[in-house]
């Protein structure tokens, strides 16, 4: 119950994030707007785990590896996500980042030896599809302009970073790191390189006062950032990186709800089947696989009482 609850909590909010992103770009630098996203993001998790007293020590080694999963999933993978989303459409740069199922698959395998579950392959295949049906519309209009090829290669990247960003915190989880205190560090980390960056580039550091861009702002780092990185890190920890970055294939959904309230969105047979792939390939892929037990063990672990599935 547990996980289906972080499962619902980072599609919901994750799906309503890519709006969000697209409030914020205009007036401040795409850099700037995602070191002020993470600063305040950090500010939270920080206060919150000094309110909760959690242990904040952490080794030199283990200050290297949450810098790594900071580097990845709150600076390198969110601006390229923010510089795409000035050439291309919000739905499609939600239908590019879809594409982690297939590369968690892959850099699970190759970086952790991770089995690769042959459920997760078929259901992310159905998904895929699902979603080629879903914004069949937007993918038929897709030219071979300059922008908008630019766009889609900055996306596959930023996919790529956020990829590795799962299997960074993966590999810290399997190593005892709490999700809350790595993320509140790894915030940190993420926005200080921006700023960072953006000062050594000499970016200018605006602010837009506008009620769009403070409250997108808040919304991104609050829900967007603190609440569902730690709900969706969790069920990577709980769950596996490929299992829980399956998730990404509803949020175009949430994202294509939006429209159809706010944005008028007419619905297609095609995007109606598509739905119905999406909706079988996630039953499909979160489903235990039952393992049959030779009769001669199944005695000696009817007495266990620790379950060590990924599901527990």
């Amino acid at each position: 119950m547990r996980n289906a609850s972080f499962y619902l909590a980072t599609v919901l909010i994750w799906g309503s994030t890519w709006i969000g992103i697209k409030l914020q770009l205009g007036v401040v630098e795409p850099l700037v707007s995602v070191g002020y996203r993470f600063t305040l993001a950090a500010a939270i998790l920080v206060l919150w785990c000094l309110a909760r007293r959690l242990p904040m020590r952490f080794s030199l080694q283990e200050h290297g590896f949450i810098f790594l999963q900071g580097v990845l999933l709150f600076a390198c993978n969110y601006l390229l996500f923010y510089i795409a989303e000035l050439y291309i459409a919000s739905g499609l740069a939600a239908v590019i980042f879809s594409t982690i199922v297939v590369m968690n698959i892959c850099n699970g395998a190759l970086f952790l030896k991770a089995p690769i579950d042959s459920r997760v392959v078929i259901g992310g295949a159905f998904g895929l599809i699902g979603i080629g049906l879903v914004f069949h519309r937007e993918l038929a209009a897709f030219s071979l302009a300059d922008e908008e090829v630019r766009g889609a290669l900055i996306c596959v990247a930023a996919t790529f970073f956020a990829s590795l960003g799962n299997i960074v915190s993966a590999r810290n989880q399997k190593n005892g790191l709490p999700v809350i205190q790595s993320n509140a560090y790894g915030m940190a980390y993420g926005a200080l390189v921006m700023l960072l960056s953006g000062l050594l580039a000499g970016t200018p550091f605006g602010f837009d006062p506008s009620v769009a861009y403070v409250g997108s702002l808040v919304y991104l780092a609050l829900f967007g950032s603190v609440i569902a990185f730690g709900c969706y890190l969790s069920l990577i920890g709980a769950i596996g990186a490929d299992r829980a970055a399956y998730s990404t294939l509803l949020f175009p959904l949430v994202a294509l709800t939006i429209s159809t309230i706010w944005e008028g969105y007419r619905w297609t047979l095609p995007a109606t089947a598509g739905i119905g792939l999406i909706l079988f390939g996630n039953l499909f892929i979160i489903r235990r696989r039952p393992t049959a037990l030779p009769q001669r063990l199944a005695g000696v672990n009817a007495g266990a009482t620790r379950d060590h599935s990924p599901h527990r």
